[in-house]
C-alpha cells in the first residue's frame, strides 16, 4: 500500500466492473470517447489492473494485450504487449496512480513472457510516459478524434 492505495491486477467480476467504471468516467463522460468504441473484444481476454483506494473506490485501470490481440497495435511482433485503457479518476491524479498501474501492467508482461511494451499515447500525456522510460516513434496519428503517438519501452 502506498499513498493511500493498491494496485492489483482485476479479479473477478466485481473487479471488472470497476475498471469499466473507471474508464467510463474518464474516457467517455470527461473526454468525449463514443461509449461503442471504448469497450471492445479484446477486454475479454486482456490483463486488466485495477487501483483501489483505502476505502475500496476505484481509482485508476489500465489493461495489457498479448498474443494476437496486441499484434494490431505493435507491428505484430509476438514478444511485445500493448498498453492500452490508461485512466485515473479526477479525484486521484497526482497521487501516483497512473505511474503505479503502468508498472503492474510491466510486471503482468514479464509474467506472460513478453519483452517490451507498447502504447498509443495521447500526445499531452507524452511526458508522463517518457519519464516512465518509453520512446515515441513513428508519426501522430488520430485515434477516437484525439492526437496519439506510438511508444515503447522495453523490459
Amino acid at each position: 500500500m502506498s499513498a493511500g492505495y493498491v494496485v492489483r491486477v482485476a479479479r473477478g467480476p466485481a473487479d471488472r466492473e470497476a475498471c469499466f467504471a473507471v474508464r467510463k468516467e474518464v474516457f467517455v463522460a470527461e473526454q468525449g470517447v463514443p461509449e461503442d468504441i471504448e469497450y471492445d473484444a479484446h477486454d475479454a481476454g486482456a490483463v486488466h489492473v485495477l487501483a483501489v483506494g483505502e476505502d475500496g473506490t476505484p481509482l485508476g485501470t489500465g489493461r495489457l494485450l498479448h498474443g494476437a490481440a496486441a499484434a494490431a497495435k505493435n507491428g505484430g511482433d509476438p514478444a511485445v504487449g500493448s498498453l492500452g485503457r490508461l485512466a485515473v479518476t479526477r479525484r486521484a491524479r497526482g497521487l501516483g496512480v497512473g505511474a503505479a498501474l503502468v508498472r503492474a501492467i510491466e510486471e503482468a508482461a514479464r509474467e506472460q513472457g513478453l519483452t517490451a511494451v507498447d502504447l498509443h499515447a495521447q500526445t499531452h500525456a507524452l511526458g508522463f510516459y517518457q519519464r516512465l522510460g518509453y520512446e515515441a516513434y513513428g508519426p501522430e496519428f488520430p485515434d477516437a478524434g484525439m492526437p496519439h503517438r506510438a511508444m515503447r519501452r522495453a523490459l
